[in-house]
């Protein structure tokens, strides 16, 4: 892992790294409280598509775990972010061509989740991070790549998935992997998705192999994601991972 910057924003450090698997870079991002105890808790967020690590929902969050005690860590979805020549300012090209690559790219799912796991091996070798709690965080392409990545690595003690659903491209894969998931999930759901039937999702909430898992439904469209339920998934992972009182 090599770090790049670092800068202190509202007593939270953000560190921008680069780690190497094989010939494959991953660039990522780690936000922790300033003075953090040892062996945090950490959550893994995974943006949606089109975005990137830096995404201001992605940003938020993280500074919100920070504040409760809990380090933070994001990187760039396949062809998103610093992973692209552009780099990522094409939002709709960035789209189309994850959805060129999701239909196309066998290797995209397994690729991501090594990614991730080398991501949280690499962290884990920190001693300032060392093996603490780990959450997931991950929506729309956060679950489509990140519940297969909360099936493969059993450090994840407890999720947030949704806004996805037993249809596209990968569906089978996630046939096979929705039933290996079981750590405690909260799923979102927005209930007029346009682009995720909610009898898809909740057929993908029905198929999670844990028995501690609860949906939250929102009214809305894909993007409508409202201040509510993102301090619901951020309540739910503070409560889980055992995170500080922001005044504690």
């Amino acid at each position: 892992m090599r770090w790049l910057h670092e800068v202190v924003e509202a007593d939270v450090l953000e560190r921008a790294f680069v780690l190497h698997r094989g010939q494959r870079e991953v660039p990522g991002l780690l936000w922790s409280p300033v003075g953090q105890l040892a062996s945090p808790p950490l959550v893994l967020i995974c943006h949606g598509a089109s975005g990137s690590k830096r995404e201001a929902y992605v940003v938020s969050l993280a500074h919100r775990l920070a504040r409760h005690g809990i380090t933070a860590v994001a990187i760039d979805g396949p062809v998103h972010g610093a992973r692209r020549p552009d780099p990522g300012h094409d939002r709709v090209l960035a789209l189309l061509q994850f959805s060129q690559a999701w239909s196309s790219d066998a290797s995209m799912t397994d690729e991501m989740v090594a990614d991730w796991r080398q991501t949280l091996d690499e962290l884990q070798a920190l001693d300032e991070i060392g093996r603490g709690p780990v959450g997931w965080w991950g929506l729309s392409m956060g679950t489509i790549i990140g519940l297969p990545v909360v099936a493969a690595d059993p450090r994840i003690s407890v999720a947030v998935l949704g806004l996805a659903g037993l249809t596209g491209p990968t569906r089978q894969r996630l046939v096979s992997d929705a039933p290996r998931v079981g750590c405690p999930v909260l799923f979102i759901v927005q209930w007029h998705d346009e682009l995720f039937d909610r009898a898809t999702a909740l057929e993908l909430f029905d198929a999670l192999g844990t028995d501690d898992k609860r949906l939250h439904a929102f009214p809305g469209r894909h993007a409508d994601v409202s201040a509510e339920a993102f301090a619901d998934t951020a309540s739910f992972l503070e409560a889980r991972l055992g995170a500080a009182r922001p005044d504690g």
